[in-house]
């Protein structure tokens, strides 16, 4: 294990990816400046349809076109304004990126929704989730998986002295695999989704990638053994989420690395942001609770906030990013 090398410097942290505002040349501005060692590319779902984080990987899928009805996204026939939408957001965004980080060396992440997330959140052209048809599950992987493929070959063409590490966004997981997904009616629920069958389509997503891929959940269960067994090198979760230490400490003592969302997404009731000194004890506590060597958590483990900063002020959030980011420091310098 202390061999083991880990697909981001000593020390890092990171944001989970979205951020208020809607001017993506200054969220790449703050993220490029406060997370100099593990950056990410922004998402803004302020500027609308198209920026939210289903959207937004619905843009990726191949050959599954998406439109919004009702306020929804659902699978299209034909490919239309909202699909261009989404698409011309993301090329926006990536120029962007592109065009301040032309000289970054280091890793860079960007996040896409899962294929469960996305089959939980996606309805069928006739109607429901398309979670409800294990045929469409299956089809929507395969096409998300060709998605993601061009889209880290296309952040690569676009930063070709970086490395590419994907996250997948997967906060519905342990509800598809729980059977507690809601039906339309609201009476009843989808069909649990098998272990195994999760596991597999999982799988299917992370190797077509082709590069590092993490799997973040911040929601309560997390399955940390089904995420590392699918080819995972690190899942991000919510610290204050984690109840049950021991299936955390078998897949870090396994080789899974761990995105730890220790600093609020929101100012806690001082209102004041968290100082970098806190969330670096928040981190500490929890590896010293889990019984690891402390030589191995700066290098096992990156900083980051508890999830998303999307509903933060535009202060808020730059200051737990800044706070995240000294915690990774001096969590590597003790």
């Amino acid at each position: 294990m202390t061999d083991q090398s880990w697909p981001w410097p000593a020390g890092a942290a990171t944001g989970i990816g979205s951020l208020p505002g809607t001017d993506i040349a200054e969220a790449q501005r703050i993220v490029l400046g406060e997370l100099p060692a593990l950056p990410h590319l922004p998402e803004l779902p302020a500027r609308g349809p198209g920026a939210d984080l289903i959207g937004r990987t619905g843009g990726l899928l191949v050959e599954l076109p998406i439109e919004l009805y009702a306020a929804r996204w659902r699978i299209a026939p034909r490919p239309g304004r909202d699909l261009r939408r989404a698409r011309d957001l993301l090329e926006r965004d990536l120029d962007q990126l592109a065009e301040q980080a032309e000289e970054y060396t280091g890793p860079v992440k960007v996040q896409v929704a899962g294929p469960f997330t996305l089959a939980a959140s996606l309805e069928l052209p006739i109607g429901g989730r398309l979670l409800r048809d294990p045929g469409a599950v299956r089809d929507l992987t395969g096409s998300l998986a060709e998605g993601v493929r061009a889209h880290v070959e296309a952040v690569a063409r676009r930063l070709p002295r970086a490395s590419v590490l994907l996250q997948l966004d997967e906060p519905a997981l342990p509800a598809v695999l729980a059977g507690r997904v809601p039906t339309e009616s609201g009476f009843g629920t989808h069909r649990a989704v098998e272990s195994e069958v999760a596991r597999s389509l999982l799988h299917t997503v992370i190797e077509a990638a082709g590069v590092p891929t993490l799997v973040h959940c911040c929601a309560p269960d997390v399955p940390l053994e089904l995420i590392r067994s699918a080819g995972a090198a690190g899942v991000a979760l919510d610290l204050g989420q984690v109840t049950d230490l021991d299936p955390l400490g078998e897949v870090i003592d396994a080789g899974l690395g761990l995105l730890a969302g220790a600093a609020p997404t929101v100012p806690p009731s001082s209102g004041r942001p968290p100082t970098s000194a806190q969330v670096a004890d928040r981190v500490r506590t929890l590896w010293d609770r889990l019984g690891f060597p402390r030589r191995r958590l700066a290098q096992q483990v990156v900083v980051t906030p508890a999830c998303g900063l999307a509903g933060a002020t535009p202060q808020y959030a730059r200051a737990v990013l800044t706070a995240c980011r000294d915690a990774g420091r001096r969590l590597y310098e003790e």
